[in-house]
């Protein structure tokens, strides 16, 4: 099923929905992975806002009517082996009801499209681990998103 919906870049008034999906999305990886969670969405809000207030951090929302169904948050940095000038998607979630609606792909598409104008050699993400999140993988691969080899790791420093 495929349906028309409203796209707009967020402003620093939309941080604490976007904190919702991002927290959303957190415990769903969670839950699939046995991980521990700690739901801060007050805190993510704040961290939202800031990030967005600094120009570090941007997001495209996707509604439906006056509801924020999907979101696609993303920031730019640079790296060599991309070319340069580059955009990263951190976080990308569409509230389940609205899965298959075609509405992530539109999504993907105006981050793509925001990047273009923005002159980004490329576009990257990481998924969620696998097997659990094969059909994300599945997703990202259908609308043009190719593995380039490895998962992300990470180290806390604070």
């Amino acid at each position: 099923m495929s349906r028309q919906y409203d796209f707009r870049l967020a402003t620093l008034d939309d941080a604490a929905v976007i904190a919702e999906l991002v927290c959303a999305l957190t415990q769903e990886i969670t839950a699939a992975t046995g991980a521990e969670l700690v739901e801060q969405v007050k805190q993510t809000s704040e961290l939202c806002e800031k990030l967005m207030a600094q120009g570090e951090y941007a997001a495209f929302l996707a509604l439906a009517g006056q509801e924020v169904v999907a979101i696609a948050t993303f920031t730019e940095t640079y790296a060599l082996y991309a070319g340069g000038k580059m955009g990263v998607i951190q976080e990308c979630y569409v509230r389940p009801e609205y899965r298959g609606t075609k509405i992530g792909a539109q999504l993907l598409t105006k981050v793509k499209l925001y990047g273009k104008q923005q002159a980004w050699a490329c576009i990257e993400l990481c998924t969620p681990p696998l097997p659990a999140f094969s059909r994300t993988v599945e997703f990202y691969q259908q609308n043009g998103l190719v593995p380039v080899g490895g998962r992300k790791m990470r180290e806390m420093l604070e």
